[in-house]
């Protein structure tokens, strides 16, 4: 580690990092509630998927409410960092408990309204968590700390799956395959007040606000900003949008996919290992990028960007057996890992270049889920798009920002708006898998649910082309932007 990296405030950024944990555990346990709601409520696919609509619509409707409040007082200065990151948990809370009641009534919306309470709170918390752990140490070593906290998220949606399946339908011998309501009480009870104690937490630690700053005079940049005049970010928004929403809907569909009868026909007590492998995909991408923050001879760091990888599947494998789950399946899943870490050698730092792979591999791993007859690779090829999005937030966001001076923090606003994508995005796809129900033949030789797999395939596509196509706008304005750091959202 750099000597920079020493001015990093260690003991205050591992108490933030509980947060970033956090959204990652409820982050998917959004994808063990969609196949348990559509049975319990007898939804259709896109009608489940309402779930990751309340939820990621939160972050957009709380990252608007605070830009427009910001625009007459900056919040963070004036109520201070801790006191906003205490009270986002605090509605977080509110949102764990409003479970029990939705639960007694057996209200579809109630869960609905709940979620979003939930997801409401997390926006206020990403607001405040990212710039503070940029802050807590040398700015040079910023992405580094967002490296090591996108980790800790991952490592969050990894653990969230399999415990919230060990605490809803049990483990070994006493595992159940039905649910009832009643059983989502006590889970999001124990969440509600783990949020209410890291809150507590959180206002008493000694996690220091930045100090005050005013803005820097910067020359470049429009006087009155508008977004159509940067193309790199109206695209780069888009990009947002659309990773986000490819990251959410390649899980959340999967329920459905593997509850085919091509796929398996497997039930919601058993599809927890999948959704724990997805996720822990994209902890190996972010552990892996995070090599990079250590300070070590080329031949260390090409050795640790192997052996880090096979440490983060050794997680996944070994969680799941914790929960006495079969994974004798998954250990095929190396190939794919190995296939990451060649593109990740190519990519290297360039911001375009990396999400430009990355992107095509996206497309090359869908499309051979979508065209290959052995469902068992299928599902692997489907799953592996976690890890070849694992590290593209970092890049699209340096592309998005770059060149733009006094106006980056206005940019970055409408880019966190963008999260929307997470609940626009899966609804699409389920909708597609609903024409199961009124075209059981399928579509050129598989089922529509199936097919709908074009959607994050269009998705890596489109990331693809801004990853081509952005240096050249860019270059165009004479910006030369083009190392990004491996970091994750």
């Amino acid at each position: 580690m750099n000597s920079e990296n020493l001015q990093t405030k260690w003991g205050q950024f591992i108490s933030l990092v509980i947060v970033f944990f956090f959204w990652g555990f409820v982050g998917s346990a959004n994808d063990i509630l969609i196949p348990v709601f559509k049975k319990v409520f007898t939804l259709s696919q896109v009608q489940s998927q309402l779930v990751a609509w309340a939820f990621y619509a939160a972050y957009f409707v709380g990252s608007l409410i605070f830009f427009l409040v910001s625009l007459k007082s900056d919040v963070l200065q004036k109520f201070g960092y801790k006191k906003t990151l205490s009270t986002g948990l605090i509605i977080s809370a509110i949102g764990s408990f409003l479970f029990v009641p939705a639960a007694t009534m057996e209200s579809f919306p109630f869960f609905l309204t709940a979620l979003f309470t939930v997801g409401l709170g997390f926006s206020i918390q990403q607001i405040v968590a990212n710039p503070l752990a940029i802050k807590m140490g040398s700015p040079a070593t910023g992405a580094h700390r967002l490296t090591l906290a996108g980790g800790v998220n991952s490592f969050g949606t990894t653990l969230g799956a399999i415990l919230l399946g060990i605490a809803l339908f049990g483990m070994g011998d006493n595992k159940k395959t039905t649910l009832s309501l009643e059983d989502i009480k006590l889970p999001f009870i124990i969440l509600g007040l783990t949020f209410i104690l890291v809150a507590i937490f959180m206002y008493f630690s000694k996690i220091e606000d930045p100090a005050k700053q005013e803005e820097a005079k910067i020359d470049t940049g429009a006087a009155n900003f508008s977004v159509f005049d940067y193309p790199q970010l109206y695209l780069g928004m888009l990009g947002i949008f659309i990773y986000v929403g490819t990251e959410v809907t390649i899980i959340s569909n999967l329920p459905a996919l593997l509850h085919t009868k091509d796929f398996g026909g497997i039930l919601e007590d058993a599809i927890s290992p999948f959704i724990a492998l997805y996720w822990g995909s994209l902890m190996i991408g972010r552990w892996n990028g995070g090599v990079n923050v250590f300070n070590t001879s080329n031949l260390v760091n090409t050795a640790l960007k192997f052996i880090v990888p096979a440490l983060a599947f050794g997680v996944i494998i070994g969680a799941n057996v914790f929960a006495a789950h079969d994974v004798s399946g998954f250990y095929i899943y190396p190939f794919w890992i190995l296939l990451f870490i060649g593109v990740s050698f190519l990519g290297g730092k360039n911001a375009g270049k990396t999400l430009m792979l990355f992107a095509i591999s996206g497309i090359v791993m869908m499309a051979a889920g979508l065209i290959t007859s052995d469902t068992e690779l299928a599902k692997f090829f489907f799953i592996s798009g976690g890890l070849f999005l694992s590290i593209m937030w970092p890049s699209i966001f340096d592309l998005a920002i770059a060149g733009l001076g006094k106006n980056t923090g206005k940019a970055s606003s409408f880019l966190i708006m963008m999260i929307l994508g997470g609940g626009v995005i899966p609804l699409v796809q389920g909708a597609i898998c609903d024409l199961d129900l009124t075209n059981p033949a399928g579509i050129f030789g598989i089922s529509y649910t199936h097919f709908s797999y074009i959607v994050p395939l269009l998705g890596f596509a489109y990331l693809a082309f801004y990853g081509f196509y952005c240096p050249k706008i860019l270059k165009k304005q004479g910006v030369y932007h083009l190392e990004g750091e491996s970091a994750g959202h």
